[in-house]
C-alpha cells in the first residue's frame, strides 16, 4: 500500500505554490518524498516558502508571472535546465476579482482568464515534452488542474470571471485528457470547496461559521484534505484515472 500511494522521488511542479492550496499540495508532496518546484508571481514569497519547505524535504523556487505565454515558456525552459523529466504538473496559479454586476470591469476578465485559463494551456503545452519523458504505461505523467466548485455551481459572491474561468478549466481538463492520453499523460482537475487561503480569507472572516454550518461534513477543508487528493492522483493509485473533475468540498455540491 505504501508503494501504491508513493510519490517518492517524483519531480513535481506546483504553480501558485507559495501560499494557499498550492502550498498545501507542495508541502504534501515534499513530505511524501517528491522533488518539488514551486512557482509564484512574487519572487520573495516564492523563495521564502521554498526555503521553509526545504527544511522537511526537497523544494526549490522558480518565480514566474504566468499571465503571459512568454513567462510560461520561460518557466518550462528553466525547469528543463534542472530536470530532464517532469512527473507531475499542478496548475494551481489563479486570480480572482469580485465586483457588482453593474460595475464588473472588462479588465477583470482579461486578468482572470489570462491566469486561470490561458496559463493552464500554455504551461501544460510547454511542459508536455518533459511530462512525456517521465511517462510509462504503468505510471503515466500527471497534470492536475485546480478548478473550483464555483465552476460547477452558481457562486454566492459576484465573481463572474472567476466562476466562468474555473468552468473553463474543468472543460479544458476533459479536452487535454483526451489529447494527451496517447502520450501516457493523465489530466484531471480538483474542484476545491472552502479552504483557508489568502483568496478565501475575507470570505471566511465574514461567513466562515455559516459556510462550515452549510457543509454536510460541518467544517472547512484542511491542508491534509488537499494534499491527500493530489497525492492520490499523482501516485500509482491514480494511474488509471483521467479526464475527471473531483470535488473536494465536504459535500457542499451534493
Amino acid at each position: 500500500m505504501q508503494e501504491l500511494f508513493s510519490v517518492a522521488n517524483k519531480v513535481a511542479l506546483v504553480t501558485g505554490g507559495s501560499r494557499g492550496i498550492g502550498r498545501m499540495i507542495a508541502e504534501g508532496f515534499v513530505r511524501a518524498g517528491a522533488r518539488v518546484y514551486i512557482s509564484a508571481r512574487k519572487a520573495e514569497a516564492c523563495e521564502a516558502t521554498a526555503a521553509e519547505l526545504a527544511k522537511i524535504g526537497t523544494c526549490n523556487a522558480i518565480p514566474a508571472d504566468l499571465s503571459s505565454e512568454a513567462e510560461a515558456r520561460r518557466l518550462a525552459a528553466e525547469l528543463g535546465e534542472r530536470e530532464p523529466m517532469l512527473h507531475v504538473l499542478v496548475n494551481n496559479a489563479g486570480a480572482n476579482w469580485g465586483a457588482p454586476y453593474e460595475e464588473y470591469p472588462d479588465s477583470a476578465w482579461d486578468k482572470v482568464l489570462a491566469v486561470n485559463v490561458k496559463a493552464v494551456f500554455h504551461l501544460t503545452r510547454a511542459l508536455t515534452p518533459r511530462l512525456e519523458a517521465a511517462a510509462s504505461d504503468a505510471d503515466p505523467a500527471r497534470v492536475i488542474n485546480i478548478g473550483s466548485i464555483d465552476g460547477i455551481q452558481v457562486p454566492a459572491l459576484e465573481t463572474y470571471a472567476y466562476s466562468a474561468s474555473k468552468a473553463a478549466v474543468h472543460h479544458m481538463t476533459h479536452v487535454l485528457a483526451r489529447r494527451l492520453a496517447p502520450k501516457r499523460i493523465t489530466v484531471n482537475a480538483v474542484a476545491p470547496g472552502p479552504f483557508e487561503s489568502k483568496m478565501m480569507a475575507a470570505t471566511l472572516e465574514r461567513f466562515g461559521d455559516s459556510i462550515a454550518a452549510s457543509c454536510p461534513l460541518g467544517r472547512i477543508g484542511t491542508p491534509e484534505d488537499m494534499a491527500g487528493v493530489a497525492i492520490y492522483l499523482a501516485s500509482r493509485a491514480g494511474a488509471y484515472v483521467t479526464g475527471v473533475v473531483i470535488p473536494v468540498d465536504g459535500g457542499i455540491r451534493a
